[in-house]
């Protein structure tokens, strides 16, 4: 099973955002990416007039590299 949980990391720790409905005890592995939307905020208007696709595309293309 695999599922998204959105977190904020403070002090240290990586706190939930919402319900995770896990099995408590069990261990998970994490995956950390930031947030495609963040991103998109963060640098809207340095490669000009670009729609969020074509962002995305750009993003795929530097991760595959």
């Amino acid at each position: 099973m695999s599922k998204v949980i959105k977190v904020k990391y403070e002090k240290g720790v990586l706190k939930p955002l919402g319900n995770v409905d896990l099995e408590e005890g069990k261990e998970y592995k994490v995956i950390v990416e930031e947030d495609i939307d963040e991103l998109i905020k963060k640098y809207r208007g340095v490669l000009g007039k670009s729609s969020v696709e074509e962002f995305r595309e750009l993003e795929e293309e530097a991760q595959a590299q």
